[in-house]
């Protein structure tokens, strides 16, 4: 998009005010269809750098996740925990991923997490 939607800008002011944390939400950015719940920015950080962390390989990375976020104003990102990005007959990764997305690249969204069923 252009300009973000404003109610999706709405929808993740409210996540990123800490009021709600249970909100799924479906996008399609580039082409890609992504899945999962929102978290507010602060629980992404800390989400992600608690993994890098563990990593032998990427603990180095840690603190830049670890450090508060720069900006003030509307939220411009979303951010996905226990997320997927569909494909196919498949969402990867199949636990789960984090993504945060830039609301300027968001096309189209329904509320609601999308799975693929056998039946």
């Amino acid at each position: 998009m252009s300009k973000p939607d404003e109610l999706l800008i709405d929808i993740a002011a409210l996540v990123e005010s800490g009021q709600s944390s249970r909100m799924s939400l479906t996008v399609v950015a580039h082409g890609a269809v992504i899945t999962g719940r929102l978290a507010p920015e602060r629980v992404w950080r800390q989400r992600v750098s608690e993994v890098l962390t563990a990593s032998a390989d990427l603990g180095d990375f840690s603190a830049v996740f670890g450090a508060p976020a720069k900006h003030d104003g509307p939220p411009t990102h979303l951010h996905f925990h226990v997320a997927r990005i569909l494909q196919g007959t498949m969402g990867i990764p199949e636990t789960g991923g984090m993504y945060r997305v830039a609301l300027d690249d968001v096309s189209a969204w329904t509320v609601g997490d999308f799975s693929y069923s056998d039946h």
